[in-house]
């Protein structure tokens, strides 16, 4: 445990040297393999007072490992126009380490603590290298959505610790909370973060005016910090949850319903791809309200996939956006022609985005519906609309992109690069 946070903290120093990129692109490589490496098959492993890791926050680091190497990788417009990169470089390694350190906590305190620090590097990155000028009304919107909603969860983490003088999660089932305003304020800054439909306002503007790098980890990460964070506390909240969950599950299926339709009007590719997450964490919200043990495993398994399938689609969308300088649906037509290549990785991604079978989405997606269903049957209902309305939001993204006549003013741009079909593969 100790190891990669020493690991880690040694790496800032090395993006303040000359020529350090690669190196640190690949030192992070290393380190994620070494962590693959060396799982243990405890309950919690390296156990200390303060950190520990089970396979929760073992696949949720594994995770953040991959994605943090991938936006290094994807980033190379950065060394082009050398846009201060070595502060770029610190913001992801810094950003790394704050998750590393929420997903491995085991006190609710340093839990929130590095939750909320994991805003700073994000925001940075959406500031310093974003793209239009309105990505200071974005930050300024992340920033208020998701402190809005965090003040109200210290508060609730010191009345658990007035009540029972702990902290620790892994003593937690212990207590059983029936106290509304405590559920309240424990659960809706993770649903913020999650983000539950109602509470999304900041998402699309964020992943708009993100970096690549930025919209990855958002997409990756940051939103799975909701879900894992939820996981935690409905240890406490059992018999609460069980009369409220409803609310949270109707809202949140209705919501993925209605996001689904406005994906089917966008004519932004990023903004597609940031509303599509939306309702696929209407899906893991509403599985894990189930509170049944489908709903809790497929949850991870669906964050997982949704992690790794997201942040592709953003770096497809952003090769597109480096050849063509735009974003927009009307321009990026018929890039088969264009990049045949990467046809097969649209259509990969695209797939698994509608969780086609092999994709591990399939499964996640297959679950969550399992367990909604085996809760109220009535749920039926607009899981249909929502299976339906993702394949069609994903076909309409794929075909109109990659199909058609192409746009005549981008007959001089290159194919793909070595380095971008590295990156859609892992």
């Amino acid at each position: 445990m100790l190891m990669y946070l020493l690991y880690l903290l040694f790496m800032i120093p090395l993006c303040f040297m000359k020529g350090m990129w690669y190196l640190v692109q690949n030192f992070l490589f290393f380190i994620s393999i070494l962590y693959m490496m060396n799982m243990d098959f405890f309950c919690w492993g390296s156990l200390s007072y303060f950190f520990g890791c089970d396979y929760l926050s073992f696949g949720l680091v594994m995770l953040s490992f991959w994605i943090c190497c991938l936006m290094i990788l994807s980033s190379y417009s950065v060394i082009c126009y050398n846009y201060y990169k070595e502060l770029f470089l610190f913001m992801i390694i810094f950003l790394l380490l704050m998750l590393y350190c929420t997903f491995c906590s085991m006190n609710l305190m340093s839990f929130y603590f590095f939750f909320e620090g994991s805003l700073i590097p994000t925001l940075f990155l959406i500031f310093g290298w974003g793209y239009q000028p309105e990505r200071l009304q974005a930050g300024i919107y992340l920033l208020f959505y998701t402190l809005f909603a965090s003040l109200p969860l210290l508060l609730g983490i010191m009345y658990i610790y007035m009540s029972s003088n702990f902290l620790v999660f892994s003593l937690n089932y212990v207590n059983d909370y029936i106290n509304m305003f405590l559920y309240l304020s424990l659960i809706l800054a993770f649903l913020v973060k999650m983000p539950m439909f109602l509470t999304h306002l900041w998402l699309p503007k964020a992943h708009v005016e993100a970096p690549i790098s930025g919209s990855m980890i958002l997409a990756g990460v940051l939103l799975k910090l909701g879900g894992y964070g939820l996981l935690r506390v409905y240890d406490c909240l059992l018999s609460i949850g069980m009369k409220m969950n409803l609310i949270w599950m109707s809202l949140s299926l209705v919501g993925g319903f209605l996001v689904s339709l406005m994906c089917l009007r966008q004519v932004d590719m990023k903004a597609l791809v940031a509303y599509s997450s939306v309702a696929h964490m209407g899906l893991v919200i509403g599985g894990l309200m189930t509170l049944n043990i489908w709903g809790f495993y497929m949850t991870f398994i669906f964050m997982i996939a949704h992690g790794l399938c997201s942040s592709g689609l953003f770096c497809l969308v952003n090769i597109s956006y480096e050849r063509l300088g735009s974003r927009s649906m009307l321009i990026n037509k018929g890039l088969m022609g264009l990049m045949p290549s990467m046809s097969l990785w649209w259509f990969l991604l695209s797939s698994s985005n509608m969780a086609a079978p092999p994709s591990l989405n399939l499964l996640g997606e297959i679950g969550l519906i399992n367990s909604m269903v085996g809760w109220m049957w009535l749920m039926m209902m607009f899981l249909m609309l929502i299976s339906f309305f993702s394949a069609a939001y994903t076909l309409y993204m794929y075909s109109y992109s990659q199909h058609g006549t192409y746009y005549s003013g981008i007959y001089s741009s290159v194919s793909g690069y070595c380095r971008e079909y590295l990156l859609l593969m892992l």
